[in-house]
């Protein structure tokens, strides 16, 4: 159901119509301080080194507002702050069921009419970095996001 795709030092993930879901970032540890970390991180990514978890960033909300051709009444604009007001109460449900209070929320890097949620993602145990095996650890959270309707 989900692929991920290398680019650079994170991965793409795809849902099952590949279209992009989110993204996911290796924590590859304690070498941003160390010379070279993109070379530490290449030679990680071809060894297929372990690591521990790493942070999801996922869509947090679409405004629906923010458009350079917005031209609405008061209704419209309250039917879509609704709309967002129930859609972050399924975020809130979310957090809360997870126990994952620890997030960061950022406007897309793609569209800025929509707010994206990172948070951190453990491993039950180090893994590789190989594709299926990161797939493995973080299918549970991406599965439990689209059963909430919130990917």
């Amino acid at each position: 159901m989900w692929n991920l795709d290398l680019d650079e030092e994170f991965y793409r993930i795809y849902d099952s119509k590949q279209m992009i879901a989110g993204y996911f970032d290796p924590d590859y540890g304690e070498i941003h301080s160390k010379e070279n970390p993109e070379e530490i991180i290449s030679q990680m990514l071809k060894t297929n080194a372990k690591i521990l978890g790493g942070f999801l960033m996922v869509p947090l909300v679409k405004f629906r507002l923010f458009g350079t051709d917005l031209n609405i009444n008061i209704g419209e604009l309250e039917s879509q702050i609704n709309r967002v007001k129930i859609h972050l109460e399924k975020w809130n449900d979310f957090i809360s069921k997870t126990n994952n209070h620890v997030h960061y929320i950022g406007i897309s890097h793609t569209d800025q009419d929509m707010l994206t949620i990172t948070f951190p993602i453990l491993f039950s145990k180090p893994i590789p970095l190989d594709k299926k095996e990161i797939v493995k650890e973080i299918e549970p959270t991406l599965n439990l996001l689209q059963k909430s309707s919130l990917l």
